[in-house]
């Protein structure tokens, strides 16, 4: 049962930041496992059923790999970024779908200098960019209303990149110009860090995924997902 994270679990992530390395890792392995790794993955276990009345179509998935947890390992083959590990948590909740195309998914992440929840796509393919820009450009009060939603806009903020110019086949005097030059669909909110320690952060984690949804119904409208 979930009971909270371990107060070392930032320290953890400080202590890694300066001293991103292969030994100081090995040595302090079973620390990673009893603050970060095993709270988690209770994490992910314990929220499975309360996600389940936000989306049956977002999954849950509690395993060391391939799950819902994203690796500590960084990918160095073809990073200018040679230090071995990542100094963070990330826990997503991916669409169903997500395994196919790029779908949208609920994110939970934890660093040494904040604590965030996402909920959106980040860096969705040219193909469900294109599909997502399309919903805007044909229901734009559909768009207007999920993104101002009083529960999504009273909590989230939109993060994310965008073209410096209009995407091909749009005029750059199109009212919602700003809009289709985004990137990046992802709504993000900080958490104070107390709440890492507190048993009922899935209740939060909950709360702020309700309050998401008619965000995350469009991006899932748009690529002609079910929510």
């Amino acid at each position: 049962m979930f009971e909270g994270f371990p107060k070392d679990s930032i320290k953890f992530f400080k202590d890694l930041e300066k001293n991103n390395n292969r030994d100081w890792f090995a040595e302090n392995k079973a620390r990673y496992e009893e603050v970060i790794l095993n709270p988690a993955l209770e994490l992910v276990t314990d929220i499975a059923e309360p996600l389940k009345k936000v989306s049956p179509h977002f999954q849950a998935v509690a395993k060391k790999s391939g799950g819902s947890l994203m690796r500590i390992y960084r990918d160095i083959r073809f990073s200018k970024n040679k230090t071995p590990y990542k100094t963070n948590l990330g826990v997503h909740f991916r669409h169903e779908a997500g395994k196919d195309v790029h779908a949208p998914g609920f994110y939970f992440h934890i660093d040494a200098k904040e604590i965030f929840v996402g909920a959106g796509i980040w860096h969705p393919d040219s193909k469900t960019l294109g599909m997502i820009r399309t919903l805007i450009d044909d229901d734009p009060k559909y768009w207007k209303r999920s993104k101002n939603s009083k529960s999504f806009k009273s909590t989230f903020e939109i993060h994310g990149e965008s073209l410096k110019r209009p995407p091909r086949g749009y005029d750059a005097e199109h009212p919602l110009i700003g809009d289709l030059k985004m990137k990046d669909h992802i709504g993000l909110v900080t958490l104070p860090k107390s709440d890492l320690y507190d048993r009922k952060l899935i209740d939060k984690l909950i709360k702020h995924f309700k309050a998401a949804k008619p965000y995350v119904r469009f991006l899932c409208d748009a690529i002609h997902q079910p929510c």
